[in-house]
């Protein structure tokens, strides 16, 4: 447990909920490291824990039974990992691997499921996260569905930015080709059309935005639908 009930956050939906909320679930609130390339869940694991992330991202990853995997979904301070077990579940549809490292705020499955039923503010704000997460993964297969490469790396790399508090993000050539469902060579040759435009520049597995608002320009309409779905409760990209 923490010991430090007034732990500060900047997760989103604990921030969103009323003080004597946040005040009642501190001592149920253990504040953990999560580094690059931890799995939090793999496919089928029981959850013992969610997380709330702070600057951390976590990648969500769906897996053939061949092994062949792709990312379906990102989150961060926004949201929660490990929400099957308030829907019904308690182990992981995917796998959970922290993709951009900090901490986060964790809390047991019995707990998270005690609260939950409550029928209060965290219920209410798990379930606003629940919609924001399906636009987020059905825009996900539309847009890898439709367009290039190009595109969906750069509305990535701005999905990856909103949720990060610095312009450099280390991420392995490795998951690039996950998350785009290709291959190495083509991860470098895509992240060099980027870099040869001035948006970005790409080295050893660090990635640096130099151009945000060329990306903006640059990436396909998915990135706002999925923004616009985040949007009204804050905003994704803090100074």
């Amino acid at each position: 447990m923490n010991d430090n009930p007034s732990t500060p956050t900047i997760n989103s939906i604990l921030i969103s909920l009323p003080a004597a909320d946040r005040e009642r679930l501190a001592p149920k609130l253990e504040r953990v490291t999560m580094a690059h390339g931890d799995i939090l869940y793999a496919p089928d694991q029981k959850i013992k824990h969610v997380y709330f992330p702070d600057r951390a991202m976590i990648s969500v990853v769906a897996y053939t039974p061949e092994g062949q995997g792709s990312e379906v979904a990102v989150i961060g301070f926004e949201g929660i990992t490990g929400i099957d077990v308030v829907l019904g579940s308690d182990r992981a549809s995917n796998e959970f691997i922290t993709q951009l490292s900090d901490g986060a705020l964790r809390m047991t499955t019995a707990d998270i499921r005690d609260e939950f039923a409550r029928a209060g503010a965290m219920q209410s704000l798990l379930l606003q996260f629940t919609r924001k997460l399906l636009v987020q993964i059905s825009q996900t297969a539309l847009c890898n569905r439709l367009h290039t490469t190009e595109k969906r790396l750069s509305r990535w790399l701005l999905m990856c930015h909103d949720r990060h508090d610095t312009d450099i993000l280390n991420i392995t050539q490795e998951f690039l080709a996950v998350m785009l469902g290709t291959t190495r060579t083509s991860v470098s040759i895509t992240a060099n059309v980027l870099a040869d435009d001035g948006m970005i520049s790409y080295s050893r597995g660090v990635i640096t935005i130099t151009d945000r608002k060329g990306l903006e320009k640059f990436t396909c309409p998915c990135y706002k639908v999925i923004r616009q779905a985040y949007a009204p409760d804050m905003p994704m990209r803090r100074p």
